[in-house]
């Protein structure tokens, strides 16, 4: 409880793991809703489909890269104070 008050514990990682799932069910969602517009359509609607089943691929595949980039920086975080606590080790 001491390292959640102190902030020497990161939450947001989670939290962005949470949001990576929230992430995935929109572009899933949102690819099916083009797909359905696009067989409504009169004109156009191979053009939605086909933006659908992209949106469903690559929907994904770009939030899993934009959290992997967030995570990095905590990853990195972690590391720092990895090295800065056997650093003052040392001096002790």
């Amino acid at each position: 409880m001491n390292k959640f008050i102190s902030f020497n514990k990161m939450i947001t990682p989670t939290i962005i793991k949470v949001l990576f799932w929230v992430g995935v069910g929109f572009s899933i969602i949102l690819g099916l809703l083009q797909i359905i517009a696009g067989f409504d359509s009169y004109f156009g609607g191979g053009y939605q489909i086909f933006m659908g089943i992209l949106t469903i691929i690559l929907g994904p595949i770009f939030t899993r890269v934009y959290c992997e980039l967030l995570i990095l920086f905590f990853k990195m975080h972690e590391t720092i104070q990895e090295i800065n606590e056997k650093l003052g080790s040392k001096d002790n």
